[in-house]
């Protein structure tokens, strides 16, 4: 009797789970966007006594920004700082990860396994780790730091 490998489901994202947390998101950012609003615009903020991170809005258009969130820790290697690209669509109020890390695009579902090793719901699980940094740092107080020279 031959030996049939088990069935694997075929992943499917849960589109009101992601929309929520996009939402949330959103909200979130907006609260930290540097209030020029202009593409270049840099904020950077210090969250507690160590952590530094920066926002910058890349590009800008009616309807969209795109926005560069970025961690800024001298003392640690390039890749264990967060470096994560954000779309922010204004008509609905979502913002979503577009790009992490080395992923330099994400796409709603990987099949499992993978020769990147990604993970099934890799999508859903960045834009999540964006909600629990964007929450960590609210909770842990902003502050803004001059970078102006």
């Amino acid at each position: 009797m031959a030996m049939s490998l088990p069935y694997s489901k075929r992943y499917v994202p849960n589109l009101l789970s992601l929309q929520r947390t996009c939402e949330v998101n959103y909200m979130t950012l907006m609260k930290l966007l540097p209030p020029e609003g202009d593409v270049g615009a840099v904020r950077r903020y210090r969250v507690g006594n160590e952590l530094q991170f920066e926002l910058t809005i890349s590009a800008d258009s009616r309807f969209t920004s795109q926005v560069l969130l970025s961690q800024h820790n001298p003392e640690l290697p390039d890749y264990l700082q967060t470096r994560i690209e954000i779309r922010l669509y204004h008509d609905v109020r979502m913002a979503e990860v577009c790009a992490a890390q080395q992923i330099s695009r994400l796409k709603p579902r990987y099949d499992y396994p993978n020769k990147e090793m990604h993970q099934r719901d890799e999508k859903e699980q960045v834009n999540l780790f964006l909600a629990e940094w964007l929450k960590f740092c609210l909770r842990h107080g902003t502050s803004p730091i001059n970078i102006s020279g």
